[in-house]
C-alpha cells in the first residue's frame, strides 16, 4: 500500500536568517508588524508566534528582527527538494518548510526506517530540526509530523488515521470562520466534528465543510479517481520576447492558470497535484511537481510558479523564462459539488471590462476593498490589486482599543479635512492628558462651510500611538458630532488642531 511521508522545518522563514547571525543570537521573523517565526534561541526567551514587534524586544531585548522573505524561503527550501529527491523520485512541495512523499511499505525496510534515512539526509545537509509524518493521508501524516519530535517519525498505523485525528484541536484545520462556528456548537475536536452525519454537514456548512469534515474522518479531501487526463487540459504560456522578472512571470500567467483550474471544473475535476515547467531558451529549465492538500486553484498556481522560479533561480539577464506548463498529475472528482466549490463567479461582463481597464492602467491601477482590524475608518480599509486573493494584514477580530463604535461612517475621506470646534465662548475645544473636554463643543465648522450649531455629539475616544517610537509617535482624540442640519461627522483632535475623517449619512 502507498502511505504518504509528510517532511516538515518548522520555522523556515527564520532558517536564511540564522545563517547570517552567529550561533545562538535569538532571531524572530515577522510579517505584518506579527512573529510569523523565531529561532530556538527568542523562544527561550519567551518570544512566541503571533507576538507583536514591541512584546517579543521586551522579551528578548537582544533579538535580531527581519522582515519575511517569501523568495529567500523558496530558494532555500530548493536545497531541501532536491536533497530528497536524491534519496526517492515523486517529492511534492506543499509549501517552503513542508514537502510530501509517497512512500512504499517496502521502501528502505519500512516506513520508519525510510523516514530515518530523509532525517539523516537532511540533518547532514544542515536542517537539525526536521520532524516527519507517516500516514493514509496526506492531512493525517501533516499532524503527525507537527507532533513529532526533531529528527523523529510518528508513524500512524495504516487504517488508524481516524482515530489519530479524533483527539487534535478543531482549529487544525485552519478554517477560521468554519472554527469559530463549531465552537460555539460544542465541538472542540475533531472527533466530534466527525461524528456528525456527513449529509447534515454539507447542508449547513456547504462543501467546504464537507472536505473538511473528511479531513476529520481521517479520509481525503474527496474520492480519489486517478485517470489518464488527455493532453488538451495542460495549459502553456509562451512569452515573446522572453521575461526575466520571477514576479512578471507569475503575473504573466495569471489568466493561465484560472484557464486551466477552469477547464478542469469544466470536466467535474479538481487538481490535487500539478507539474510545472519552465523553459530557458526552448529547453526545461525547471520541472516540478506540486501537490495540494486540497486543490489547486487559480492564485495557488500563481504562488507555486513563482515559488519555483525564485528558488530555481531562473531568470535575469541572458537567462529570459520564454514558457511556463501546467500539467495535471492528480485529480479528483468534484462530482456535484462543482459550483459550490468553486463558489459563484461574478459576471462575465464585469470580468471583462475590469480586466480591460487593469490592462491599460496597470496592474495596480485597479484595487478591491476589504475591511481589516483598525481603530480608524481609514485604517480598516485594505486595498489590493483586483483578482489578487490577498488577506487584510490586520485581523478583524479585536482587541482593537479606542476603535470607533457602530455603525461605519458611509464617507472616508482620502485626505482629513480641515475644521475647527468651539465652546459657547469660542475658545477651541481641546482633550487635557485625563482624556476629558477642556469645555463642551457648542458650533463647529468644516473648511469652506460656515458655522453651525451642535446638536449632539460623543467622544472623545483618546488614542496614544505608537508612544515607544518618538519619530512616529501619535496621540489623538476621535468625536462623532451632528450638526443642526443632520449632517454627522467623524472628527478628530490633534495638538489643538481639528480635523474631519468621515461623514455619517
Amino acid at each position: 500500500m502507498m502511505r504518504t511521508l509528510v517532511v516538515w522545518c518548522p520555522d523556515w522563514p527564520v532558517m536564511a536568517e540564522l545563517a547570517e547571525q552567529p550561533e545562538g543570537t535569538p532571531v524572530a521573523v515577522l510579517s505584518a508588524g506579527t512573529v510569523l517565526a523565531c529561532s530556538p534561541g527568542a523562544r527561550a526567551d519567551g518570544v512566541r508566534r503571533g507576538m507583536r514587534r514591541r512584546d517579543a524586544q521586551s522579551r528578548s531585548p537582544e533579538l535580531v528582527v527581519a522582515e519575511h522573505r517569501p523568495e529567500a524561503d523558496a530558494r532555500a527550501f530548493e536545497e531541501v527538494l532536491v536533497a530528497v529527491e536524491e534519496l526517492t523520485a515523486g517529492v511534492s512541495p506543499l509549501r517552503p518548510g513542508l514537502c510530501a512523499i509517497r512512500l512504499s511499505s517496502r521502501f528502505y525496510g519500512g516506513e520508519a526506517e525510510a523516514a530515518a534515512v530523509v532525517a539523516e539526509r537532511l540533518v547532514a545537509l544542515g536542517v537539525w530540526d526536521v520532524r516527519l509524518g507517516v500516514a493514509d493521508t496526506l492531512f493525517a501524516a501533516e499532524q503527525a509530523a507537527r507532533r513529532a519530535a526533531a529528527q523523529d517519525c510518528l508513524v500512524v498505523p495504516e487504517g488508524q488515521a481516524r482515530a489519530f485525528v479524533a483527539d487534535l484541536p478543531i482549529d487544525v484545520l485552519e478554517d477560521a470562520e468554519l472554527v469559530s462556528l463549531l465552537r460555539r456548537l460544542g465541538l472542540t475536536t475533531l472527533g466530534a466534528f466527525a461524528s456528525l452525519p456527513a449529509s447534515d454537514v454539507l447542508t449547513r456548512f456547504g462543501s467546504q465543510g464537507a472536505v473538511l469534515h473528511r479531513l476529520a474522518q481521517g479520509l481525503d479531501p474527496a474520492p480519489v479517481s486517478r485517470r489518464d487526463l488527455p493532453p488538451e487540459l495542460e495549459r502553456q504560456v509562451v512569452f515573446e520576447p522572453a521575461l526575466e522578472s520571477s514576479e512578471t512571470v507569475a503575473f504573466s500567467v495569471r489568466a493561465a492558470a484560472d484557464a486551466f483550474v477552469a477547464r478542469l471544473a469544466d470536466r467535474g475535476v479538481v487538481c490535487t497535484a500539478v507539474r510545472i515547467e519552465a523553459d530557458v531558451d526552448q529547453v526545461v529549465a525547471s520541472s516540478r511537481t506540486w501537490r495540494h492538500p486540497r486543490w489547486f486553484g487559480g492564485a495557488d498556481l500563481v504562488d507555486r510558479v513563482r515559488w519555483q522560479l525564485e528558488g530555481a533561480a531562473l531568470g535575469g539577464p541572458g537567462r529570459g523564462i520564454d514558457a511556463v506548463r501546467f500539467v495535471p498529475e492528480t485529480t479528483e472528482t468534484v462530482a456535484d459539488h462543482a459550483d459550490p466549490l468553486f463558489g459563484p463567479r461574478p459576471d462575465e461582463r464585469v470580468e471583462r471590462a475590469v480586466a480591460r481597464v487593469q490592462s491599460m492602467v496597470g496592474h495596480e491601477g485597479v484595487v478591491q476593498v476589504r475591511v481589516q482590524g483598525g481603530r480608524s475608518p481609514a485604517d480598516r480599509r485594505a486595498a489590493s490589486p483586483w483578482g489578487e486573493q490577498t488577506d487584510p494584514q490586520r485581523a478583524r477580530q479585536g482587541p482593537w482599543p479606542a476603535s470607533i463604535p457602530a455603525p461605519a461612517p458611509a464617507v472616508v475621506f482620502p485626505v482629513p479635512r480641515a475644521a475647527r470646534v468651539v465652546g459657547a465662548s469660542g475658545q477651541v475645544v481641546g482633550v487635557d492628558g485625563r482624556g476629558a473636554v477642556t469645555c463642551e463643543p457648542t458650533r463647529v465648522r468644516v473648511e469652506e462651510e460656515g458655522w453651525q450649531p451642535v446638536a449632539s455629539w460623543a467622544g472623545p475616544w483618546p488614542v496614544d500611538e505608537r508612544w515607544w517610537d518618538e519619530a512616529s509617535a501619535r496621540r489623538v482624540a476621535r468625536f462623532q458630532v451632528v450638526g443642526v442640519n443632520g449632517t454627522a461627522w467623524l472628527m478628530l483632535v490633534e495638538n489643538g488642531q481639528w480635523w474631519t475623517e468621515a461623514r455619517y449619512d
